[in-house]
């Protein structure tokens, strides 16, 4: 097992067992195994709280006691995914990883899967033991055997790194981080083609501390995370290897709570992934694993093993997985602190927002507004020519359209295209028709008319909109109603919430940078209101508007130091604690607005994949994100989308709607990925 670097702290779940006596487990075990039948109770007790150094040493001392192979014994007494379990954790880590590989590749198919996972995530010293182990198991050369069963650009990577010659130095060169970049970026976005061997040199040779730069620099200098890049370029496994490269590269630990969630998420669970990964991290990152599991996933690894999973099998795998973190938002002390170090390299990151719809090049109002008149005349409408012309220009171009249509044939297009189209492709091309301001305004007063109120369509416009964003909602709405925004909210809301709402609609928060000690004043605050602080300062209501002002008020890079602070102070994530300590309406709008703070793509690419997801689609947020996001975000909010859900907005739109809606969705959408 590889042991943690000089200094750094275990974060394995699976320790050394104290007071241990190997002649006395082995004789345990024994006797578990002893007459018919077997004590599996007593087996993976012993087995999961023992490192796999004793459990070599209780393997040891069962032959000298019984002139019997241990391994041999449990699988003869043994059945099923448990039995595979508790041989996979007697395996020293190394005969483990080459018996993975080995099953991987033996008899007809190759599971490619296996192959990636480990070769993709192992050190120089763990690809070194797992060749040495292949060799003294098998008596065959593991790089003979994965040649002959892969091919392509996928058997050179798997080659490369099979060689374990990663550098592992710290020091890196600045030029030689943007040569790289050059050089990935020559390979493939400017080529005709792509140079696979240049991806093959650099990401299998570079340091993990250089390829972080490298994916930095690549970003800034070309507008797109080198994944994006790896996924346009290549293909098949050649893409997936890549791809899991440079997951590896950014956190070998969020690699694998992705494998694991991925392993149990949906109908059936993948139990060999499950297995080989609880026992080859048990005892190197499985803390680590849990803390970014339960961070993303938003749910404890233990409880969707808990849930996932049955019998003696679920049992062992739950003291591999050494504790439940279901009190949402608790950090690790470690893990904090990776966090923090996270929130500091994000708070540097400067990524460009993009939109997919842009201005038309040869754009001609006049021929626009003909066309649309046509495709609405007489019987019939041609609906691909509307959704062609108006998913195709920019809201300005459209307002453009709109008079010289009134201009030309005296004649409101709003009104005609309302008469023409119904339902779901009316609401869309018609929300693409509106200003955005008018459009937002619009769906608040949605939100707040008839009975009922739709609180998450108030929640989502105004705690993510900008100031001038805000005012001019201000403006549309008194112009489109006659009656302010804030007299409306009074009267649709109450209490905190409505306190809540009415500060974020009035466009009032700071625009300037980061106050440090003014964050560690405001982190404090939040600490006392959420009620993890040490001290309390101050009464109850005083404090809750006081943190009131900070979420609604403060600026975005401002707020950003607050989270930072707060991890720092108190060991915890402050969205997971406002989830965990606050309920209703003001948890729902502060979640919110803390997670636009840290990353507002990936806050509506969360909100389309939850009204796309499960039975039914909710068609009105679906409309709502696609229209109010086309010109601002929307190519960053399909990356955050296929980083995440691990299919591409694209394909979800696809999937889950139909007729001339997909296509105008999918022309607003702007390209699959």
């Amino acid at each position: 097992m590889a042991k943690p670097a000089q200094g750094a702290k275990y974060r394995g779940s699976v320790r050394d067992f104290p007071n241990f006596d190997p002649s006395q487990d082995a004789e345990t075990l024994y006797n578990a195994m002893k007459g018919f039948g077997s004590d599996k109770e007593a087996i993976l007790e012993l087995i999961t709280s023992r490192s796999n150094r004793q459990r070599q040493e209780i393997c040891q001392n069962y032959k000298s006691l019984y002139g019997k192979d241990l391994i041999a014994d449990l699988k003869y007494e043994l059945t099923g995914k448990f039995e595979r379990l508790i041989v996979g954790l007697m395996r020293p880590p190394a005969y483990g990883d080459a018996k993975e590989i080995k099953d991987a590749i033996s008899g007809i198919g190759t599971d490619e899967k296996c192959l990636i996972e480990i070769l993709a995530s192992r050190t120089n010293e763990q690809i070194h033991q797992l060749v040495a182990a292949y060799k003294d198991a098998y008596e065959r050369d593991l790089e003979a055997d994965i040649t002959g069963d892969t091919s392509g650009h996928f058997r050179k990577m798997l080659v490369v790194l099979l060689q374990g010659t990663r550098e592992e130095d710290d020091i890196v060169s600045e030029d030689l981080v943007q040569q790289d970049v050059q050089d990935l970026y020559e390979a493939g976005e400017l080529k005709w083609g792509t140079d696979e061997a240049q991806f093959i040199y650099i990401l299998g040779n570079r340091s993990k501390q250089h390829l972080r730069l490298v994916f930095d620099e690549y970003l800034k200098t070309t507008g797109k995370p080198i994944e994006a890049s790896i996924r346009g370029e290549l293909s098949g496994d050649f893409e997936k290897l890549m791809l899991a490269v440079v997951k590896c590269i950014r956190s070998t630990a969020e690699y694998f709570a992705e494998r694991l969630f991925k392993a149990m998420k949906g109908l059936g669970t993948r139990d060999n992934t499950l297995i080989r990964i609880m026992v080859s991290r048990s005892e190197l990152d499985m803390l680590d694993i849990r803390e970014i599991f339960r961070t993303k996933y938003e749910k404890s690894l233990y409880s969707m093993i808990k849930n996932d999973t049955s019998g003696e099998y679920k049992k062992a795998l739950l003291k591999l997985c050494g504790g439940d973190d279901d009190a949402a938002g608790q950090f690790f002390p470690e893990a904090a602190q990776v966090a923090y170090q996270m929130w500091e390299l994000s708070a540097v990151a400067r990524v460009e927002l993009k939109g997919t719809v842009h201005p038309a090049g040869d754009f001609n109002p006049d021929a626009d507004a003909k066309a649309l008149r046509k495709a609405m005349k007489g019987l019939g409408t041609d609906e691909d020519t509307i959704i062609d012309i108006i998913a195709h220009r920019s809201n300005a171009q459209r307002q453009q359209i709109r008079q010289t249509f009134k201009s030309h044939f005296g004649r409101d297009l709003m009104a005609d295209l309302k008469s023409e189209l119904s339902g779901d492709l009316a609401r869309l091309i018609l929300g693409l028709m509106m200003p955005p301001a008018h459009y937002d305004a619009k769906q608040l007063k949605k939100a707040m008319e008839g009975a009922g109120t739709d609180e998450k369509a108030l929640i989502e416009i105004l705690a993510t909109r900008t100031n001038a964003e805000i005012q001019a909602i201000n403006e549309a709405y008194k112009e489109d109603y006659h009656k302010s925004l804030e007299d409306a909210l009074s009267s649709d809301t109450s209490g905190h919430f409505k306190r809540i709402l009415i500060s974020l609609a009035t466009g009032n928060r700071e625009e300037g940078g980061e106050d440090r000690e003014r964050a560690r004043e405001d982190a404090q605050v939040a600490a006392e209101i959420l009620e993890i602080a040490d001290t309390t300062s101050g009464d109850k209501s005083s404090l809750e508007t006081r943190f009131m002002v900070i979420l609604c008020t403060r600026s975005y890079p401002h707020l950003r130091r607050v989270f930072q602070e707060f991890v720092k102070m108190t060991n915890y994530d402050v969205e997971h604690t406002i989830k965990k300590e606050m309920s209703g309406d003001v948890r729902d709008v502060f979640v919110a607005i803390v997670q636009s703070v840290k990353n507002k793509p990936l806050f509506f690419a969360d909100k389309l994949y939850k009204s796309m997801k499960g039975a039914g689609t909710d068609e009105k947020t679906l409309t709502r994100i696609m229209v109010s996001r086309s010109e601002i975000d929307l190519l960053n909010i399909r990356r955050e989308f296929i980083e995440k859900y691990d299919k591409s907005l694209h394909q979800a739109i696809e999937g889950d709607t139909s007729g001339h809606f997909l296509k105008a969705l999918l022309a607003i959408c702007g390209g699959e990925d």
